[in-house]
């Protein structure tokens, strides 16, 4: 048996220039590709229903229209790093998972960067223009050596640490912050981490490499710029707008800023040429994944990862379905199909009743440890299925519940192996079932405190019912059935004999309406696996 539960991806549509391994790979694995570049977003809208995937690099804008119009899409794969032009609360609200490549770029950002600060410190491209022009003039570009300077690195991700390795050989003291990596981490690299509030006071150039956050948005503003030393250099080959614009050129105007290297801009190509034009900036137009071996890289990534999600090997890259990523083994397949299918049981009760409002979930036994990840959402996977308009899955699960008022809480405990046990409050009313996995399939032990003498196999057609203890209750049941066209094929008794008790039966098909049953039994519920 094959690992997580196959996500079928037999079509994809490429809407920018990707590396051709991308397809290549792709098509290799039976996957049927389409490249469409330029098109706008009421052609992608028109288009995208038609697939099962999408690869787009930076370009294109996947929003929430195009999300809502994406009726077959289970994947939205990005070929670089960041996924800012992807609304990523929307895919996953629809179960779309969303993937990018952190680590294809990161050479080819990090050397830009490198570059930009030595251009910075020897004035490369204007001494470039002036020769073009014809001109030599020596004493208007004296530079200054980045031996001994203090470079300021905010972001330590991979892209920090590597500028920092190669800054190192410079001569240059590198000190940084990060709210994510630790400080003892970096300082392996030689980085020594510290409080923005202490680091901008220091440095002699500033370099950013940190995503695009509401957090990091105007990390650089008049307020930093005023705490650096005057003169400062600055590089971006990050994400346009960490470094406020209007901002820098304040601080470019006054002097309190040297120099700034631009890769990235707000809006891409910049309509406000006042930066570019400065003559105290370089730029370039966002050229940070711009190398042959950065965009093969992509390419080749985005695609291989699409592929090993298909055939259950694993999940690397994927920004909003970190639930999925232990779901990959035989033994998470059969606990989150018994989630599901204890969800599933406590849905077929609470259907006729009030909406339910909490869920709770109890794992017992080693073999459950790891799963408390993904049981919340596997359970509320079968208690949302029959929701009107929803079509939940493990990533989407918690979202629509939080949506519909539904909260959750997963516990886990040491006890009987290999239990799972959820108990849903509805109005004045709760229900609980328990089961486990036995021989490979999902069995139902317990339901509503009616402990069944030998596990019920959740497989086929279930009707479950609540009746007092009584020697005829099997003939008279099997009597409206027949009536209804509906024979018995199985029959599980709880183990205790007093008062209501809940029990079940695997029948042939489902009944048209359970009140045929009303003669027979107080409460009932049924359904198909």
């Amino acid at each position: 048996m094959r690992g997580m539960a196959p996500i079928s991806i037999k079509t994809v549509l490429i809407s920018e220039s990707v590396d051709p391994r991308c397809k290549a790979i792709l098509e290799e694995n039976g996957i049927r590709v389409t490249e469409k570049q330029n098109m706008t977003k009421d052609e992608l809208i028109a288009k995208i229903k038609d697939y099962d995937g999408l690869v787009v690099r930076s370009a294109t804008k996947v929003t929430a229209d195009v999300i809502s119009a994406a009726n077959n899409l289970k994947i939205i794969g990005r070929a670089g790093t960041g996924v800012d032009n992807v609304d990523v609360p929307a895919a996953t609200k629809k179960g779309i998972i969303v993937m990018n490549t952190p680590s294809g770029n990161t050479i080819s950002a990090a050397e830009l960067t490198c570059a930009l600060l030595m251009s910075l410190s020897r004035n490369v491209p204007q001494a470039a223009m002036s020769m073009k022009q014809g001109k030599w003039d020596r004493k208007k570009f004296m530079g200054a050596e980045l031996y001994g300077k203090v470079l300021g690195i905010v972001g330590l991700g991979r892209i920090g640490k590597e500028v920092a390795s190669r800054m190192q050989s410079f001569g240059m003291k590198t000190i940084g912050y990060d709210p994510i990596t630790p400080p003892e981490v970096s300082a392996t690299w030689g980085v020594e981490q510290m409080s923005l509030e202490q680091l901008w006071p220091q440095c002699d150039y500033i370099t950013v490499h940190t995503p695009l956050l509401p957090s990091t948005v105007g990390l650089l503003n008049d307020e930093s710029f005023a705490k650096c030393k005057k003169g400062v250099k600055v590089v971006n080959c990050a994400r346009g707008g960490i470094i406020d614009e209007e901002a820098l050129l304040r601080a470019l105007e006054s002097g309190q800023c040297g120099g700034a290297g631009l890769d990235v801009f707000v809006e891409e190509p910049p309509k406000n040429h006042s930066l570019v034009e400065h003559p105290n900036v370089i730029s370039c137009p966002h050229l940070g994944a711009s190398t042959k071996e950065a965009q093969a890289r992509c390419g080749e990534d985005i695609a291989l990862q699409i592929v090993d999600m298909v055939k259950g090997k694993n999940l690397v890259g994927a920004v909003n379905a970190q639930v999925l990523a232990s779901t990959f083994s035989q033994e998470s397949q059969q606990l989150i199909k018994l989630g599901e299918a204890v969800g599933s049981v406590l849905q077929s009760f609470s259907a006729s009743k009030k909406p339910f409002s909490h869920v709770q979930i109890t794992t017992q036994g080693d073999c459950m440890k790891s799963s408390t990840g993904y049981m919340t959402s596997a359970v509320l996977v079968g208690l949302l299925n029959h929701e009107s308009g929803c079509c939940p899955n493990l990533i989407n699960a918690l979202s629509l519940a939080k949506e519909t008022g539904i909260t959750a809480h997963c516990a886990s405990a040491g006890a009987a192996e290999g239990v799972c046990k959820v108990e849903i409050a509805a109005t004045g009313c709760s229900y609980k079932a328990s089961g486990s996995v036995q021989g490979g399939v999902p069995v139902l032990l317990e339901l509503c405190n009616s402990v069944f003498r030998q596990p019920i196999s959740l497989t086929g057609n279930l009707l479950f019912f609540k009746a007092p203890a009584n020697p005829q209750l099997l003939s008279s049941l099997a009597g409206v059935l027949a009536t209804e066209g509906v024979e018995i094929e199985s029959f599980s008794a709880p183990a205790d004999r007093s008062g209501d008790l809940w029990y079940c039966v695997g029948v042939s098909s489902l009944l048209r309406d359970l009140s045929a049953l009303n003669s027979v039994v107080k409460d009932a519920a049924q359904l198909g696996f």
